[in-house]
């Protein structure tokens, strides 16, 4: 159909109408395409429509089958229906039999249980009464009673075994209790583990605990103080005297253990399993009570608060006066302090004692996890009695006094480290030779002080002590170590001596002639190169310190979360800010000894070139390619100064040297060449020169430094043409082409240089 709104205004002239003839002609076109597409599809309509006929005879057959399997779908779940219908009357009739069978069993072992536990008593057979009695006690009593009054009529037989066997229970419970307390105070232990295995059969299953670790708790009370006692007796004699206190908690800690590993089967057969954990908080609060004992006398023989004070007193003293600190990190305040050596023993026992609490705490924490998660099957239970064990154990007194002893000992080993670390300064040697020790002893002292210091804190088995002590240690080297070092490079290298030899050969002669002591410059140079080489060595020593302590935490503290993991890579992090100050000292060291030693003999060393003519003849040229004087020289003269700083600086050094002095030489070598003029024979002569100079200087060091020289290779290229247009077979911005370092403006400049080339020649080309 076509609809197309006529619009009067158009039909107004000649040119209108024919837009609106356009337009129908254009709808007419569009609705005969819309005919042919659907008469073309007229065969495959028909077609389906075939199929579907022929489709409906087998419908109608579909349909009958499917009515009459709903028929016999729905009488055989009727037939089904009635039968589960008498199965669950039979059930039900079975049920109440079964019931009624153990009603009448219950009044039948109610009598036996009432002439049974007559005979136990007159016979002291605790074990056999009260069995009797768990019987009668497991029974339901109301029901019972109404069972009687079905099956007899009468009630009073029944009556008269309840009223007898109550009795039998009170008494029972009276003799037990007696019983048990008697053989405590005897110490007989067998007489003591009978009668509380009788507890939970009279129903009295939190009395026996409660008195059973009563007991656990007096014989662990008898066995600390007198390992005590023993301790304090032999104390200066022992062998491990230094360790006696976190030996006498250790053995506390064991004693626990022990009762625990001994006794848990006792009480989870007889008490069920979740009890263990009534038991464990008895022990816990008795080993409070002995660890505190321990913990004062350990405080007291080992003078731990006077030690403490006087580090206190020392960080005062630091914090107040760190802004005189002198280079080697002493104060200007002399206060007399703890030896640090003194100190060393006293850490490592703290760290034991730290470490067999954690010990202790993991191993109660798995036994009780243990036995709750195996025995209990409720799981709100379970949950119930994991957060008390986690409260029992925070709460503890041996949480909160292993708390104090972590800070104390952090305070300690704070001072031990920073302290010890001073004296390693103080005590800074530098070898006679330095050609056989490149570094001064401060540095293996400092990283031997560090790492022993990290070592003993990860023994603590604390996450949070391994972290503090890091921290200090990171912060002692960032801001002490190597303000130590930045003093000293910051005097620069003394250039008294061109030659490093001559100063050892004058340090050597001075000291066979009796002079102890070598000139202030000689000392000076010695110094710097021995602190340069100390700054490159530390940061090798940090990098090996990371990798060895990621491996021994993970070994020594085992289920860490990955919040601890990230706690503790933030912590090894610090080490990487250490490496980084280090690497800026070496490189400001290097610029020193650069514009001390390199910059000033290079430079005329490479300003020789200009003595000498590139713009050569025949015969020049081949006289010039025989002496090479001006390269030959120069190697010699680098060869002389790089022997000199070879076998005193490190190999990292070493190469680094090398690198700036072939910086150094392609600039001054660009300045000069910039200078001279050249034909093409001098071009030739340049370029071997550069490869001379190029292949000396590479294998003089194991970096690849190739790439120094890419400028000053291609100014060799350049003046080396034999036609100025030759440029265009070099140049070239194609990918996968040589970079070339040198801007089109230098390229030209330099090809101004050749005598040879014209200046129209150079303009044309194109770069």
């Amino acid at each position: 159909m076509i609809s197309i709104k006529l619009n009067p205004q158009e039909l107004g002239d000649s040119g209108g109408i024919q837009k609106v003839c356009e337009k129908i002609v254009a709808e007419e076109e569009n609705v005969t395409k819309q005919l042919e597409n659907l008469l073309s599809r007229q065969c495959h309509l028909e077609a389906k429509l075939r199929s579907v006929t022929k489709a409906l005879p087998n419908l109608q057959i579909v349909k009958s089958d499917a009515q009459h399997l709903s028929e016999m779908i729905a009488h055989t779940s009727n037939l089904a229906e009635n039968v589960s219908a008498k199965v669950r009357k039979l059930d039900d009739a079975r049920s109440r039999v079964s019931e009624c069978q153990q009603r009448v069993h219950d009044l039948l072992d109610l009598q036996l249980c009432s002439e049974g536990v007559k005979l136990a008593l007159q016979e002291e057979d605790y074990e056999k009464g009260a069995a009797h009695v768990h019987r009668f006690l497991s029974m339901d009593q109301t029901l019972l009673r109404q069972t009687a009054d079905d099956v007899q009529q009468d009630c009073t037989a029944v009556t008269n075994s309840f009223s007898l066997l109550h009795k039998a229970a009170e008494l029972l419970q009276t003799e037990v209790t007696a019983r048990f307390d008697e053989a405590v105070r005897a110490d007989d232990l067998a007489s003591v583990e009978r009668f509380f295995k009788i507890f939970p059969l009279l129903g009295l299953q939190d009395q026996g605990l409660n008195k059973f670790s009563v007991f656990l708790c007096s014989k662990l009370q008898e066995t600390a103080q007198k390992n005590l006692r023993a301790a304090l007796e032999t104390r200066s004699a022992d062998k491990r005297a230094s360790v006696l206190y976190a030996d006498t908690l250790t053995l506390l800690f064991e004693g626990i253990a022990r009762i625990i590993e001994i006794h848990q089967p006792l009480i989870e057969s007889y008490y069920g399993p979740g009890r263990l954990l009534t038991v464990a908080n008895a022990l816990q609060e008795e080993c409070d009570r002995q660890s505190k004992l321990i913990l004062n006398e350990f405080r007291k023989h080992r003078q731990l608060d006077s030690a403490l004070a006087q580090v206190a007193d020392w960080l005062r003293s630091a914090n107040s006066s760190s802004s005189s600190a002198n280079t080697s990190g002493a104060t200007t305040s002399q206060q007399s302090r703890t030896d640090p050596k003194n100190l060393d023993l006293l850490l490592g026992e703290l760290t034991i004692m730290h470490a067999r609490a954690e010990m202790y705490v993991r191993f109660i924490r798995r036994r009780v996890q243990n036995d709750v998660e195996v025995g209990v099957s409720a799981e709100v239970t379970r949950g119930l009695l994991m957060d008390k064990l986690e409260t029992m154990l925070r709460a503890s007194g041996l949480c909160h006094s292993m708390q104090a002893l972590l800070g104390n000992y952090l305070q300690l080993e704070h001072y031990f480290m920073a302290e010890s670390v001073r004296k390693a300064v103080a005590l800074d040697q530098l070898e006679e030779n330095l050609q056989i020790q490149q570094t001064s002893s401060m540095v293996d002292d400092v990283f031997f002080i560090v790492r022993k210091c990290i070592r003993r804190a990860i023994s603590s088995s604390s996450l949070d002590g391994v972290c503090a002590v890091l921290n200090n240690a990171c912060s002692l080297l960032e801001a002490d170590y190597c303000s130590v070092l930045r003093a000293q490079l910051r005097h620069g290298y003394m250039s008294g001596y061109l030659d490093l030899t001559q100063a050892y050969n004058a340090l050597q002669s001075s000291i066979q002639q009796g002079r102890l002591q070598a000139s202030d410059s000689e000392k000076a140079r010695l110094t710097f190169l021995a602190y340069l080489n100390n700054a490159d060595v530390s940061t090798e020593y940090i990098a090996t310190l990371r990798l060895s302590l990621g491996d021994e935490m993970a070994a020594a503290l085992p289920g860490m979360t990955e919040r601890d993991r990230a706690k503790l890579e933030s912590c090894l992090s610090g080490l990487g800010g250490v490496t980084a100050s280090l690497r800026a000292l070496v490189e400001y060291g290097m610029s020193q000894l650069s514009a001390s030693a390199i910059k000033p003999r290079v430079s005329p060393w490479v300003d020789a070139f200009l003595n000498v003519s590139h713009v050569l003849t025949e015969e020049e040229f081949s006289s010039y390619e025989a002496n090479e004087p001006f390269v030959r020289n120069l190697v010699a003269n680098l060869e002389s100064l790089l022997s000199s700083f070879k076998s005193s600086l490190t190999p990292t050094n070493y190469d680094t040297l090398v690198s700036i002095l072939a910086t150094e030489v392609t600039h001054q070598m660009e300045k000069v060449i910039a200078k001279s003029s050249f034909n093409r024979l001098g071009g030739l002569v340049l370029d071997k020169e550069v490869r001379v100079l190029v292949g000396y200087l590479t294998n003089a060091t194991s970096w690849s430094i190739r790439d120094k020289f890419a400028r000053l290779t291609q100014i060799a290229t350049v003046l080396n043409l034999e036609r100025a247009s030759e440029i265009s077979d070099y140049w070239s911005n194609e990918p996968g082409a040589i970079a070339w370092r040198l801007t089109p403006a230098e390229v030209r400049h330099f090809m101004t240089l050749r005598t040879d080339f014209r200046s129209e020649d150079i303009k044309r080309i194109k770069l």
